[in-house]
């Protein structure tokens, strides 16, 4: 399944969060390793400073394997479906594991593009 996943930084977690980008280290241990530096690599920063991207996750409870890796330096505002579960080949064992490469949600991918900011210019410097 894919979902959109609104968050906020954490206080005081930008410089963690820029040097686990930058080392590569985001994830790390999860079995969604990639799909972290993935994900912020497309991430947006929007007018309501939120950071918004769109997560594959195929856990029955969504964001159950990288909840604590993100909340690791994100407040999780808000994490919804990205399409419509009836239509998802995974979820409906049509064709497990197709979200990885379905396209599904690249209308919601590219609307997110236009909106906000690169997440990754908005964070510090060192």
């Amino acid at each position: 399944m894919r979902y959109l996943v609104r968050a906020r930084v954490k206080p005081g977690c930008e410089g963690d969060l820029r040097r686990a980008i930058a080392d590569q280290t985001l994830g790390e241990g999860s079995v969604a390793e990639g799909e972290y530096l993935r994900n912020m690599n497309e991430a947006r920063l929007c007018a309501d400073q939120t950071v918004r991207w769109v997560e594959v996750c195929y856990c029955p409870t969504p964001l159950q394997e990288e909840r604590p890796y993100w909340e690791e330096y994100f407040e999780l505002v808000k994490v919804q479906d990205a399409h419509d579960r009836r239509k998802c080949r995974d979820e409906n064992g049509s064709e497990p594991w197709a979200c990885g490469d379905c396209d599904c949600t690249a209308l919601l991918e590219e609307k997110l593009k236009r909106t906000g900011l690169v997440f990754l210019d908005s964070l510090p410097r060192e």
